[in-house]
């Protein structure tokens, strides 16, 4: 069996190539390292205990389980089992659909789309930032206030219910292009055409993605890819001219300075102080005229220039044009999704917005900023500081909305704040109610960390701050004063707690809302890279080992047990306390053991 690693090089290699076309991909499919390497990679999902529609978990991996999914595949028998339909609730309080597939869906899914996120990922824009490896939201935003400099117009696009109206037959037809193998095109069918089920009811899918799937995001980049190189296109054909044309009022100030400075240089030492003082109070006059004007004609009709990012469903544009140009943009895009990809452009949605107001793009307000204030340099002259340059901002009510999400907010009579303690965190322990409250504070900061106003998130901080010591105090049925007394540590709010290696302390978190460029991690809001993998690890290795680690019994086939947290155990039962004292979530035990545990006998 190949490695995994050298036939997705090979395949990324090859699809350099725009012409060439893939014919023998179905056949990786019956490669057991693929499947082990995608197990690691579930492994590590929260989800990956969830039920589907069945009793098929994580919970029992074995070699024997994925050599039968495997004969499976090359017999073409493998069905992909309906979606279990359930609803997550939505920041606006409504709720969204979420399908749940089958363990054994999802580990084939798994290596689907590594195989074709090799053969795709080349061919895909710069300008596309969602669910790619070391892309992300933050990427998004830094390339548009890096790029939009100068922009006149935002066109905000957006796409009617994307995810739900992606046509499968256009689907099929992109991937036809570059794959020529009608058993992998027939697998992705299969995919497509599970269906759902809801209250023990199968609903067949005619349009949209797979239902939670783990190939949905990817297939969605292949599909929304023919939308950028639409819009590549297009920017090609709107782009006019190298550079505006001068200001002439600009430059016969800035000649007149010129003039005027060097006048000044060649009479200077003839001239009377009061002489010196008035010419000097002329060319400051001037030089505040000048930076009153800009140095390049803004409505210059042979300069255009258009931009574009998109993440996921969701995209932007800047025009350096008029508005009747921005709203053929905005009409020409519409026919292209109807026409091609048989999409809906909302018509309401898809806003044009002037640039000296704020564009709204994953939860940041956009601007262009007018900024005429002079700052003056370490030469001493003076120029204007970030004039037509675009700023990212924190809007005021998208922080509020989340400590009303949170339940750690009540806003009263007359729009008044009041902190508020939450119910649903008073019967955990202090240690976790600190750690819950950092952890929110900080994953909200990290967010928001790219826009010039993030300070304002130090009121956010400071409201769940109080929140927290009303929780504390709840669950103490104790006051305010009492509590920040109790828990003042070093002048700081923390907890005591102790650990194997001493005693620790968990401070309440004080970081400093301040702007960061710094991209650390920029995963975060995305799929993990799956390009990229190891070599075997530990969880393989303990599998492939066929020896017991409970009874001992070695050259048997192994099937792997799988919790949710570790925390979750009593310690009562001597398997439990071997898993705490390993601090491993998964035990390899042979099909008798594995069996005796599940029904309570194993010790």
């Amino acid at each position: 069996m190949r490695i995994p690693k050298v036939v997705l090089n090979r395949l990324t290699a090859k699809a350099k190539d725009e012409s060439y076309v893939f014919e023998r991909l179905y056949r990786n499919l019956y490669n057991k390292e693929f499947y082990f390497e995608a197990y690691v990679k579930l492994y590590k999902n929260k989800g990956s205990n969830t039920k589907g529609i069945n009793e098929d978990t994580i919970d029992g991996m074995s070699i024997k389980r994925i050599e039968k999914l495997i004969e499976k595949l090359k017999n073409q028998a493998y069905q992909p089992n309906p979606a279990r339909r359930t609803y997550i609730p939505k920041k606006n309080g409504k709720t969204r659909p979420l399908g749940i597939p089958t363990f054994e869906d999802k580990l084939v899914q798994e290596v689907v789309r590594r195989l074709l996120e090799s053969i795709y990922e080349p061919q895909f824009s710069v300008h596309s930032h969602g669910f790619r490896s070391n892309l992300s939201c933050h990427t998004a935003l830094k390339e548009i206030r890096n790029t939009f400099t100068g922009t006149r117009w935002f066109i905000e696009g957006d796409i009617k219910g994307f995810f739900d109206n992606i046509d499968h037959h256009v689907l099929i037809s992109i991937l036809r292009r570059r794959i020529h193998d009608e058993k992998f095109i027939n697998l992705i069918w299969k995919f497509l055409r599970a269906g759902y089920v809801e209250d023990w009811e199968f609903h067949k899918t005619y349009s949209g993605a797979p239902q939670g799937g783990i190939i949905s995001p990817l297939l969605s980049n292949i599909y929304l890819n023919e939308l950028d190189k639409y819009v590549e296109q297009y920017i090609e054909s709107y782009n006019k001219g190298d550079k505006r044309m001068h200001n002439l009022t600009y430059h016969n100030l800035a000649s007149k300075i010129n003039h005027r400075k060097s006048k000044n240089k060649h009479d200077w030492a003839t001239l009377s102080e009061e002489e010196k003082k008035e010419r000097l109070k002329e060319l400051k006059i001037l030089y505040k005229e000048l930076q009153s004007h800009d140095s390049k004609g803004l409505f210059d009709p042979n300069y255009r220039r258009l931009k574009y990012v998109r993440y996921a469903d969701d995209f932007i544009l800047g025009v350096i044009g008029s508005k009747k140009e921005a709203e053929q943009i905005k009409q020409d895009l519409a026919m292209f999704l109807k026409e091609r990809l048989r999409l809906e452009l909302s018509a309401e949605k898809t806003l044009i917005t002037h640039s000296k107001k704020n564009a709204r793009f994953l939860g940041y307000d956009i601007r262009v900023v007018r900024d005429w204030q002079r700052m003056k340099m370490p030469n001493g002259t003076k120029k204007r500081k970030f004039n037509y340059q675009t700023k990212l901002f924190v809007p005021h009510e998208k922080y509020i909305q989340k400590l009303l999400q949170l339940n750690a907010l009540k806003i009263g009579t007359n729009n008044g704040w009041k902190p508020i303690h939450r119910p649903y965190l008073v019967h955990n322990d202090d240690l976790e109610i600190i750690r819950t409250y950092n952890a929110e504070i900080e994953g909200y900061y990290n967010y928001y960390r790219l826009a010039s106003n993030v300070h304002v998130l130090q009121s956010f901080r400071q409201t769940m701050k109080y929140s927290m010591i009303k929780t504390y105090a709840n669950k103490y049925r104790s006051t305010v004063s009492k509590i920040i007394t109790k828990y003042k540590i070093n002048g700081e709010f923390g907890i005591r707690y102790e650990t194997k290696e001493g005693p620790k302390i968990a401070y309440f978190t004080e970081q400093r809302m301040e702007k960061n460029d710094a991209i650390k991690q920029p995963t975060v809001d995305i799929v993990e890279n799956t390009l990229i993998y190891t070599g075997r690890t530990s969880l393989i290795d303990r599998l492939l080992a066929e020896k017991c680690e409970w009874c001992g019994v070695s050259g048997i086939s192994l099937e792997m047990h799988h919790i949710h947290k570790l925390k979750n155990l009593q310690g009562k039962k001597k398997w439990e306390q071997k898993m705490i004292a390993r601090r491993r979530k998964t035990m390899a035990l042979c099909i008798s053991c594995h069996h005796d545990l599940h029904n309570g006998k194993l010790d």
